[in-house]
């Protein structure tokens, strides 16, 4: 356990900061979860589409069903970690989508054996009815993969919102939520440089169709995440590496010095009791935390999984190409701006605080949310300005998407400002629903709507064909924010904390 102390003492040591590994280590966790997302949507044009003869709809179809599972699965994975515990729920949690993520490699010999074909070359050269039931039966079979990674990935934010909780004052939450979320980011950042030639190099020597070894091999990551998990993680108030100054300071929010010992057992009591799972929805900051994912979430998915469909469909550029996989580093190295995000309202209350002004951390969140807001109206502009440079876009998309991860890093520390830890990964679960459902409309929407348009050369405010659906749903992307933030302020005026 940690060292027991007085205050007094307490302060005079010489603070550990074991609370930033720990931080590490949730960065790590979510690289890893984005990461094997994104395996997916960098080989479905390239590798998988021309094996199993998939349109766009088959793919939106697989990353809908994807995001309604992850939906349901975030309902039910925040109350699993807050009955599970932090530890066993995390693990159970990472262990389930890396098994999810390897799985996705048997799909190409799954449907070989279920159609009698011999190899990939036969799936290859199917045509006619033939290629179409390979396309069925297939996209069944990644669903089935899809869906056990959903499941266990699910379970990634609630948790980590939780340990932020536990080992973060509620100051500097957002904060360290921005830099664990910067794993996003980050995981999206690598990936092209390593799914791509992956799948190549293990197409190049004959291993399958390459493809299969890239969900494998980023896949088993998470396997070995799971074992420095084991060794470090402990509660702070029982891990040997944090020392009395540093739990002093991380349970600052419970020892204000004009508390008296009745206020500090009454926190003590809310913090450790919890709302009944239905009693959660009776509370409007619960539907705030709920249509901010709701509206949102989508936005960030849509470009994860179809970024890479864009350059191709609109640049004609490969996304194992040269320029093709810089063009999605740069987008996510720009996303990585997000990490001060989380920062900027502790920059707004210690501003304040030296002018003798008190705000507390929702009004501040929320100012700083506001802004965020703003800058996805930028999205209106992107395809529009892609006749002056294929990088612009690139660019937009970006800054959107640094916005979004600010967003999304103060959106979860709202939950913890107002909700008692014992349910905060349940309402962050609630959230992750929200974002879920939210994520499968406009990822299925947008399968539909790309092949229509391809189809009917559809015309969209002088754009044909795909470069106008891509237009119109960066349209609906760019002006989600300022609503989202809207319905949160009418909800939730003014911080109010959840009192049991």
């Amino acid at each position: 356990m940690a060292a027991v102390s007085s205050p007094l003492s307490a302060a005079n040591q010489k603070m550990t900061n074991f609370r930033w590994t720990i931080c590490a280590l949730l960065f790590l966790a979510t690289t890893v979860n984005y990461m094997d997302r994104q395996v997916l949507s960098l080989t479905w044009k390239e590798f998988i589409s021309p094996e199993f003869h998939w349109t766009d709809a088959n793919y939106g179809l697989i990353t809908a069903v994807f995001s309604i599972v992850y939906a349901v699965a975030n309902l039910l994975a925040g109350r699993f970690i807050d009955w599970m515990g932090t530890k066993k729920g995390y693990l159970w949690a990472i262990g389930v989508w890396s098994a999810g993520a390897c799985l996705h490699a048997a799909c190409g010999i799954a449907t070989e054996a279920t159609l009698g074909l011999s190899d990939a070359t036969a799936l290859v050269r199917a045509t006619g009815d033939m290629a179409i039931t390979i396309a069925t039966v297939s996209v069944y079979f990644f669903l089935a993969a899809r869906t056990i990674l959903a499941l266990g990935e699910a379970g990634n934010f609630p948790a980590a919102i939780k340990v932020t909780a536990e080992y973060f004052p509620k100051r500097d939450r957002a904060y360290a939520t921005s830099i664990f979320n910067a794993g996003s980011a980050v995981g999206a950042l690598i990936a092209p440089f390593t799914i791509g030639p992956l799948a190549k190099f293990f197409q190049s020597i004959g291993w399958g169709n390459g493809w299969e070894m890239a969900f494998i091999i980023i896949g088993a990551l998470g396997f070995v995440w799971m074992g420095f998990w084991i060794f470090l993680y402990k509660k702070p108030a029982e891990n040997p590496h944090v020392n009395a100054a540093e739990l002093a300071y991380i349970e600052q929010d419970n020892d204000t010095p004009d508390e008296s010992a009745a206020k500090k057992a009454e926190t003590e009591d809310s913090d450790t009791a919890t709302i009944p799972f239905l009693k959660c929805f009776k509370y409007p900051q619960t539907w705030a935390v709920f249509f901010g994912k709701f509206l949102t979430d989508g936005v960030w998915w849509f470009f994860l999984f179809w970024t890479p469909a864009y350059i191709t469909d609109v640049f004609k550029l490969s996304t194992s190409s040269g320029e093709g996989m810089l063009m999605i580093f740069v987008l996510y190295l720009i996303t990585m701006l997000s990490i001060y995000g989380g920062k900027l309202p502790t920059i707004f209350i210690d501003k304040a605080a030296s002018k003798g002004i008190n705000i507390d951390p929702y009004a501040a969140r929320m100012k700083a949310m506001l802004i965020f807001a703003v800058f996805p109206l930028l999205a209106l502009l992107a395809q529009p300005l892609s006749s002056m440079s294929i990088w612009l876009p690139i660019i937009i998309i970006g800054i959107a998407g640094a916005a979004h991860q600010s967003w999304s890093a103060n959106i979860y520390s709202v939950a913890g400002d107002m909700f008692p830890k014992s349910t905060i990964a349940t309402i962050i679960g609630i959230g992750g629903m929200a974002g879920g459902i939210g994520s499968f409309l406009i990822n299925l929407g947008s399968g539909v709507l790309f092949d229509y348009a391809a189809q009917t050369n559809l015309s969209f405010m002088s754009f044909t064909g795909k470069p106008a659906g891509y237009f119109i749903v960066f349209c609906i992307c760019g002006v989600a924010y300022l609503l989202a933030w809207i319905i949160m302020k009418i909800l939730v005026p003014r911080y109010k904390k959840i009192e049991i």
